[in-house]
């Protein structure tokens, strides 16, 4: 009986020890600092890291190259919203349409610069703005502003980020949404 305990505690000393070094193994793995290589990392052939560094930078590439199709797309929505309203001086549902693709498509754009909506505060003491106060000054200033953004987005890069664009994405957005809105 006195045998079999002892053997019954060395059992279960054993298994808190492995369950230990378990432990420990976990948390060491768990804790490896972002940016630092993990030995599994460390592993790899040079090849495969050069291989995942080259599929980022097409990666890269290809999500600014999207951004200026965007940026061109939404120019021609602002030409087609600007001569619509040109010819019938009044909204039809394709123009809200178009409206609402605009602003998905601006939305997009100011996302992919890093960019965040304004607060009404914020745009207010930063950059007063002129506000239209017809439609067809809404309308040439949200066309010169489109302008202005797709011109922005061609002088960037991939790797750079245009505090101006984001501005002027706000700016058109602000445009877009007073254009929605208005009854």
């Amino acid at each position: 009986m006195v045998l079999a305990a002892v053997r019954f505690s060395l059992l279960l000393a054993a298994i808190a020890v492995i369950g230990a070094v378990e432990c420990y193994a976990q948390a060491d793995a768990s804790s490896a600092e972002p940016g630092r290589r993990t030995t599994r990392e460390m592993d790899m052939p040079k090849g495969f890291h050069e291989m995942r560094a080259k599929q980022r930078l097409e990666r890269e590439r290809k999500e600014h190259e999207e951004m200026l199709a965007r940026g061109e797309e939404a120019l021609l929505l602002t030409k087609q919203l600007e001569n619509s309203f040109a010819q019938s001086e009044q909204f039809t549902s394709q123009d809200r349409k178009n409206l609402e693709s605009l602003e998905k498509l601006v939305s997009k754009i100011r996302k992919d610069l890093g960019g965040r909506d304004d607060d009404e505060e914020d745009a207010e003491a930063t950059a007063p703005e002129a506000k239209p106060s017809t439609l067809k000054e809404a309308f040439k200033y949200l066309q010169s502003s489109t302008v202005k953004l797709v011109d922005e987005l061609k002088k960037t890069t991939q790797y750079s980020i245009s505090a101006i664009a984001i501005q002027t994405s706000n700016s058109v957005l602000k445009i877009v949404r007073f254009l929605r809105f208005r009854k």
